[in-house]
């Protein structure tokens, strides 16, 4: 009779308990797993070459124990969450909050990639003399170097339009972040499915060196950004052609072509999106590509025929400097793909390529295409691969869904993104937060209390690092409201030799804006004098004494990683009352 009365799909009670050890052990193997690739990193950190956060600064004087709790501890989160549904209902939301929230969590860190000073010192100029004067400047009285103009036009147009305030543009850098995490999603559901998109989506956050780059004033996210959205907008070109999308296209492809050079190469990525769409309907696909890439092409020839010599100028100097500077400014794949991107991102991504090869999947070239250019091209800097980062997550996601048990799937995606959470937000932040770099931060804070209408800056020589100390001027200004002035009179730093190929030869060939100079047209002696130096022992060259020498030691700012060349100390001076000041500081050292 109970046989009779059974359900056809009931589970027999003897296989339920073998498929649910079965999965207690999958889940063990992951969860040791992840704890095995945090301790191995940790053991052999001082293989990681990373310029910026590489984990044996990072991680020098960590408390072993601590972040072994602390992955433990993520690794259990991870465990409560894997049976949340995945994708959740209103997935576009949950990974937009989240992917916020992240980048969100670092706008405390300092500015600590001096190329912010170019992005900046545009802003500025465009803020305070409008758009006709920026692009009127643009390469000739104001710096360009190899910069292509949309990225600091954008950052321009806020500080205009909302005030130079830093915080503008971390919310909106913030908001490009998760706007690529959304289209990561959207890419991947188009290609495939909602459960890839989602898994790619998500995977983003599993990439600690990403989450350092989100708040900075630079180019790599905005540029990461676009090169998804061209992707995206071409997909649905091609899937559902309409004038509409087709102008979503060629607006996307040509913001991507405007933000940075290294786009050009993996917009390339267009290739297989065509030869994909095109195999159903050739005739329509090419038309619909010829009129993307012809109105891209007009409207970015503007530009050209506009500024033919500085482009002309940006491309000598990109062959002739940067393309040779790919083979000495380099960090190994292991730093990239082992300790700055989470190793389950690297092993997944890798199985991928075994598990598309197995099913034929052509759609798997659009994914995996910038990849195979970079690795083809030996480009082996992380700044450089950022704006693929999105296809990797999505060849991750493509790896992933070979674990046919969705429990355990979700499990070792969940454990990726919080032990790398986990990582960046208690090493990365805080290690950054020390960094010399944020000696700026505080100092331009402490300047904004003080009663003053302008601060005069003084800029002493690097004794650590080739580079031109007056760059630090412009990082100064991002954090302060204080009008600042500088007397290139004061100091005088020849180039070093080799500077020809140095990754900081920028800073040689950098000009300083003229709204510097016009503040300083006529000097006051009693103005309040920011000193920024790369040495605390640093002697005062004759002519800085002099002029500091009714000055007073108002404060100093001496926070150092110890390990990066450019070093940032501050030192505030105010104007001493008596004619013989008695300085209680110290004087001016």
């Amino acid at each position: 009779m109970t046989n009779a009365l059974q359900l056809p799909h009931s589970i027999d009670p003897a296989a339920e308990r073998h498929l649910t050890g079965e999965n207690a052990i999958l889940l063990l193997l992951i969860a040791l797993l992840t704890f095995a690739a945090f301790v191995t990193a940790l053991v052999f950190r001082a293989n990681d070459d990373n310029r910026l956060t590489s984990w044996q600064w990072v991680f020098a004087d960590a408390q072993a124990v601590r972040f072994a709790v602390i992955i433990l501890l993520s690794i259990a989160l991870a465990y409560a969450l894997r049976k949340v549904s995945l994708p959740p209902r209103s997935a576009r939301t949950w990974l937009f909050v989240s992917s916020f929230a992240a980048g969100a969590a670092f706008w405390s860190a300092p500015e600590v990639i001096v190329d912010t000073a170019r992005y900046f010192a545009q802003a500025k100029y465009l803020s305070l003399y409008g758009i006709g004067a920026f692009f009127e400047a643009w390469g000739k009285d104001l710096h360009a170097w190899t910069d292509l103009p949309l990225v600091p036009f954008l950052y321009g147009l806020i500080f205009r339009l909302a005030g130079e305030e830093r915080i503008f543009i971390q919310v909106f850098t913030t908001l490009l972040f998760a706007g690529t995490v959304i289209l990561t999603y959207h890419i991947g559901r188009e290609l495939w499915d909602a459960t890839l998109g989602f898994y790619g989506g998500a995977l983003l956050l599993a990439m600690p060196f990403l989450l350092t780059q989100v708040p900075l004033m630079l180019v790599d996210v905005p540029a990461m950004f676009f090169i998804a959205l061209a992707i995206f907008t071409m997909i649905k070109a091609f899937k559902l052609g309409g004038a509409g999308w087709i102008a979503a296209a060629v607006t996307a492809v040509t913001l991507a072509l405007l933000s940075k050079y290294s786009a050009w190469l993996m917009l390339t990525v267009l290739i297989p999106v065509l030869v994909v769409y095109a195999r159903k309907t050739p005739a329509a696909t090419l038309r619909q590509a010829g009129v993307v890439a012809g109105l891209a092409a007009a409207l970015f020839g503007l530009l050209l025929l506009a500024k033919t010599d500085v482009i002309i100028e940006q491309f000598r100097l990109l062959w002739d400097y940067q393309r040779p500077g790919l083979g000495r400014w380099h960090e190994s794949l292991i730093s990239t793909f082992l300790f700055q991107i989470h190793p389950f991102i690297a092993a997944a991504a890798a199985w991928s390529l075994y598990a598309a090869i197995r099913r034929k999947d052509l759609k798997y070239a659009i994914i995996s295409w910038m990849l195979a250019l970079a690795l083809l091209g030996q480009i082996e800097r992380i700044r450089y691969l950022i704006v693929l980062l999105p296809m990797l997550a999505l060849m991750a996601a493509y790896g992933l869904r070979e674990i046919r048990n969705v429990e355990a799937r979700a499990f070792a995606a969940f454990c990726a993104v919080a032990s790398s959470l986990a990582i960046a937000l208690f090493a990365y932040l805080p290690f950054l937060q020390t960094a010399s770099a944020a000696n700026l931060q505080k100092a331009g804070a402490y300047l904004d209390g003080l009663d003053v209408a302008q601060v005069e800056v003084i800029t002493l020589e690097q004794p650590r690092v080739a580079i031109n100390p007056v760059v630090s001027l412009p990082l100064l200004d991002l954090f302060t409201r204080k009008a600042l002035t500088y007397r290139p009179e004061l100091t005088f730093f020849p180039a070093p030799a080799g500077v020809g190929t140095s990754p900081l030869r920028f800073t040689w060939e950098y000009s300083l804006p003229r709204y510097y100079h016009e503040a300083s047209s006529y000097p006051e002696p009693h103005n309040t004098v920011a000193l920024i130096f790369g040495d605390p022992p640093q002697t005062l060259p004759p002519r800085v004494a002099q002029r500091l020498e009714r000055h007073c030691l108002a404060s100093e700012f001496m926070a150092s990683e110890g390990v990066y060349g450019y070093q940032t100390f501050v030192r505030i001076y105010q104007p001493a009352l008596l004619p013989k000041p008695h300085c209680p500081h110290g004087g001016i050292e």
